[in-house]
């Protein structure tokens, strides 16, 4: 006889399916993580293999005049045929930065300059992220790619104001640079974000489980948007369109 599912007590319903799927949390049940330093003392922080995966994969659009923010490392790395560098911080005291401006109020840096600009976990930190996409957007040629990405899952830092979902990395970015040039995608999985947020490297991970993307669960979001040519963009309703991977 098959009992119904409403005759049994709920608490014991719940019951039945913690030990039909027990949770083994191990080394993850603690309440401070494995690290503090993102993973770097144990290896290469989990987020930094999607980091660099998308700009491989991007490869050939890191060329010609190359922006980058902090310093050069990923233009240095990745880049095909760079034939001019420069470094944008905010703080003057940077020894590698080349351009020293607010990337919302960066009004005095040239437009059309810049065939590449590299953006990699940035946005997150500034409080009026439309300015700064619309600056990042000025600044590029005709033509010239934006590779972003951005934080879905992680701990705080100073300053630290956002966290984006794919759905509305289409919307602000397809706002400005018009949504059928901007692709975006998720990377990440519920395992990748938690040994994320425990300061787990990469190399504790097997490539099947940093490869497998859930759209559920995204652990950072790429973005590789294009200025047009022209200087039209279409005019779909920005968010229209969205990628994930």
């Amino acid at each position: 006889m098959r009992i119904s599912k409403d005759l049994i007590p709920r608490s014991a319903r719940h019951r039945l399916r913690r030990i039909l799927r027990p949770a083994f949390l191990g080394t993850a049940r603690r309440t401070t993580p494995l690290s503090r330093h993102w993973g770097f003392d144990r290896g290469t922080p989990v987020d930094r293999y999607y980091i660099e995966r998308f700009l491989q994969l991007h490869a050939a659009d890191i060329r010609g005049h190359v922006l980058e923010v902090k310093d050069s490392g990923y233009m240095d790395r990745f880049g095909t045929a760079v034939t001019q560098r420069d470094v944008l911080d905010i703080d003057s005291s940077n020894q590698h930065a080349t351009i020293v401006a607010d990337l919302t109020a960066a009004d005095h840096v040239d437009a059309d300059q810049f065939d590449c600009f590299i953006l990699t976990q940035t946005l997150q930190m500034i409080y009026d992220t439309r300015a700064a996409i619309r600056h990042a957007y000025r600044m590029l040629r005709p033509g010239g790619t934006l590779l972003a990405t951005v934080p879905a899952v992680s701990r705080l830092t100073k300053p630290d104001f956002w966290r984006f979902t794919p759905a509305a990395c289409s919307r602000v970015f397809g706002e400005v640079f018009g949504s059928i040039n901007v692709s975006v995608e998720g990377h990440g999985n519920v395992l990748t974000s938690v040994a994320f947020l425990e300061g787990m490297a990469c190399q504790e991970l097997n490539r099947h489980e940093l490869d497998t993307d859930d759209p559920m669960f995204p652990l950072i979001v790429t973005v590789r948007a294009v200025k047009p040519s022209g200087g039209v963009r279409d005019a779909a309703p920005a968010g229209d369109q969205e990628s994930t991977a």
